[in-house]
């Protein structure tokens, strides 16, 4: 696989974390940033598709009303609570 080369400016305790990381597992510092930024990247990934599936509900109208919700989580602090609303 091809690789880049990437630069950037991380505060000096995050340096000294990632170099602690390192020491620990016996990997390089390298090896560390690529799987925490191939995490954080599949974090993202997974949250703009959330998102955009949340969107589609939205257009199809598959919403649950906000006082009803607002109602139901209310009730969980009593001695009936409500069901989830549908």
């Amino acid at each position: 696989m091809k690789t880049k080369v990437l630069t950037a400016h991380v505060p000096l305790p995050l340096a000294e974390k990632i170099d602690q990381m390192a020491a620990r597992l016996e990997r390089s510092r390298g090896w560390v940033v690529k799987q925490a930024l191939s995490a954080w990247i599949e974090q993202e990934e997974e949250r703009s598709r959330l998102t955009l599936e949340a969107l589609a509900d939205v257009d199809a109208g598959r919403v649950i009303d906000h006082q009803a919700v607002q109602a139901w989580a209310e009730s969980l602090e009593t001695d009936k609570p409500r069901k989830p609303p549908r």
